[in-house]
Parts: structure tokens; C-alpha cells; sequence
């Protein structure tokens, strides 16, 4: 029986690695003769968590431009191009049948070699709006995979498939019960919890804002499983109490979305497909520091259609308490809520993705 061999390459946060290691999952039940290998940048993330998840990864020497004025930015083109030559190593060694690209940096030099030498591509454009790297790969990959109508504004139209978001299978299949999960973090079966999500490398301000009122939702008689991020981890770790679970980073998101009667969110697409799947109250506060408020507008394709709230990041100290009240109080509000996001989910865009790339290999 011939191998299948896939070449995945994404990264930097979260939100391009999971897309990619959901892909990678479904790859490997729907072929049963595979290999898988990742690319991914040196000193990001997903160096350490690709290889949680059983697959092996190769690194590029990569990195974004700075948007202020660094002297590291002088090193960008020689990162490209010595990245361009790995790749084309990487890609000539390993023989791939197929190549996925989820973003970030890693992925362009990736993406494109594999294109150059006429192998099938795909890209999967999470945002609404996307990112440089995905708009440049377009005009050569085969496949563009897309979780947002109008996407034809960036991208050739004749390339576009919409999927969705692909998202961790141990989330739309999750059988983990409640009890089981509020032990796991060791939290109060009789307490109502409040989730806070500030992105996989976490949020300064969204940090400051949550240790700020601690006290606030200990009057509420709320719990806080509150993910701050590893590099900031030290400086919130004493906040951990009986009522406050600080954690660097959560691998169990099952667990974690099992728990939560409320969630406070960045908008990164990834977390909200999750989101849709997991129907719980949502307040995103979407991250202002990403390319074209890509997390406000996001959010907005949310919160048009009734079925999360929104606030800016700076208006937390004079509207969160407002909204998330708005919520607490009135648990009519808050089921609508949940039923109403969970009409949106997509969850066998995984399934989809892969399905197309079947086709193509056929």
C-alpha cells in the first residue's frame, strides 16, 4: 500500500497551530498509511507543543518584521531566504504528496518552494481579514480554505473553499463530564465559573484588568480558571486560590470549556470556532495589536448576530462590570446566548478540509 506523506507547516500562537494539528488528526484517520511531518519556526510555540501531539517537526529560522524600528528587522530577508533554502531541503528529503500551510511566518517560505516544484498546496485562511503571508501564498497554492463569506476580496475566488475553522477533535467529541473536569482543576461544584481566555501567549492588559477584580467576582461568588499565559505566569502565580486557578497555559481545553458557565475571550478565529461549538456566554475583548483589527471584526461577525457581547480592551475598567452583569443577572439572557453562538458552529470543517484533499490526491 502506497504512503501518504503530508507536509504541514504553521505557527507562532495558538491559533495557527491547532488548526494545523487538528488537520494533521484527521489526515491520520483518514489515511492509514501516513507520515506527517511539521515546519515550524525556531523559537515558537510550536517547537515544544507539535511534538505533545506525537509528530515530528523541523524548524525554519524565522521571524515576522517588528512593527517598531529594530535593528532585527535588517536580518528579515536573509531569514527568508536562507528559510527558502531549508525548505526546499526539508521538502526534497521528506517527498511530500501533499502540503498545508495554516499561517504564520514558517508557513510562506514552505508553501512556496512546494508550490515552485509543482506539488498540491492548500492554505487555511482562519480571519476575516488575512494575514500578509496567506494573501502573497494565494496566487500560487491550489486550495484556499475559509471560515468568512466575501473572502474573494483577497483571494481568487476559482481557489476558495468554505470549511471553516478546523478545530481539536477532543473538543467537538469531548465526553468528559462536568464533575470530572471541576476536580481536575480542583474547583467548587457549587460555584458558577468564569473562564478567562487571553490568547496562548496571553493578554497584559486583559491580566491586569482580571488580578484588578478578583475581588469583584468573589462578591459574585464566582470562581476563576483564569489562563494568563506562560510569559506572564510568574507574575500572576500568586493569585492561585482555592476561588482563582492561574494557569500559564491549559492543554486540556476540553476540561476547560466543560467547566466554564461564563467566558471571557480574545477573538482570534481559531478560539471562536471553538467557541460556537462550545456554547457558553462569551465576552470578547478582542486584541487591538493584530493586522486591520483582524479580532474586532471577528468578533463583530459574532455580535451582529446576537449571540456574544464585546468589549475593547480600553473600555474594560468602565463597561465590563456593566455587561458581564447584563449576563450574571439574567439567565435567560445568558442561554440565549448559548443557543445562539452554537447555531453558527461548523464542526466538521476538519472532516471537510481533508475530505478536499483526498479528492485531490485521487
Amino acid at each position: 500500500m502506497k504512503q501518504n506523506r503530508f507536509l504541514i507547516s504553521g505557527g507562532g500562537t495558538g491559533g495557527h497551530i491547532y488548526p494545523a494539528i487538528s488537520i494533521a488528526e484527521e489526515l491520520s484517520t483518514k489515511f492509514d498509511n501516513n507520515k506527517i511531518l511539521f515546519v515550524g519556526s525556531c523559537d515558537r510555540m510550536e517547537m515544544q507543543k507539535v511534538p505533545e501531539y506525537g509528530y515530528d517537526i523541523k524548524g525554519l529560522w524565522i521571524r515576522g518584521i517588528n512593527r517598531k524600528l529594530h535593528f532585527s528587522n535588517l536580518l528579515v530577508p536573509l531569514k527568508v531566504l536562507l528559510s527558502i533554502i531549508k525548505s526546499y531541503f526539508i521538502i526534497k528529503n521528506f517527498k511530500p504528496d501533499f502540503v498545508v500551510g495554516t499561517g504564520g511566518f514558517a508557513s510562506g517560505p514552505v508553501l512556496y518552494v512546494a508550490s515552485k516544484l509543482k506539488i498540491p498546496t492548500l492554505i487555511q485562511e482562519q480571519n476575516s481579514y488575512p494575514g500578509i503571508t496567506n494573501r502573497i501564498l494565494s496566487k500560487s497554492v491550489n486550495y484556499i480554505c475559509v471560515s468568512y463569506p466575501k473572502m474573494d476580496r483577497y483571494f481568487p475566488k476559482s481557489k476558495l473553499l468554505f470549511t471553516g475553522n478546523p478545530v481539536r477533535k477532543d473538543i467537538y467529541v469531548s465526553t468528559i463530564s462536568k464533575e470530572v473536569s471541576l476536580e481536575f482543576f480542583s474547583l467548587n461544584k457549587n460555584k458558577k465559573t468564569l473562564l478567562v481566555l487571553g490568547g496562548s501567549l496571553g493578554a497584559l492588559k486583559i491580566n491586569e484588568f482580571i488580578k484588578s477584580n478578583l475581588n469583584y467576582f468573589k462578591k459574585l461568588g464566582i470562581q476563576v480558571l483564569w489562563q494568563c499565559g506562560k510569559n506572564y505566569f510568574q507574575q500572576y502565580q500568586s493569585f492561585d486560590s482555592d476561588i482563582v486557578k492561574v494557569k500559564p497555559f491549559i492543554k486540556r481545553m476540553n476540561y476547560a470549556y466543560k467547566v466554564a458557565d461564563y467566558i471571557v475571550s480574545r477573538s482570534g478565529a481559531s478560539v471562536i470556532s471553538e467557541l460556537c461549538i462550545v456554547g457558553k456566554p462569551v465576552i470578547f475583548i478582542p486584541s487591538p495589536n493584530v493586522a486591520e483589527d483582524h479580532q474586532t471584526k471577528n468578533a463583530m461577525s459574532i455580535v451582529n448576530l446576537n449571540s456574544a457581547e464585546i468589549v475593547k480592551e480600553k473600555d474594560l475598567d468602565t463597561e465590563f462590570n456593566r455587561v458581564f452583569e447584563k449576563i450574571f443577572t439574567n439567565e435567560e439572557y445568558s442561554l440565549k446566548l448559548s443557543n445562539s453562538i452554537k447555531k453558527i458552529e461548523r464542526p466538521n470543517a476538519t472532516v471537510d478540509i481533508v475530505n478536499h484533499i483526498n479528492s485531490f490526491l485521487k
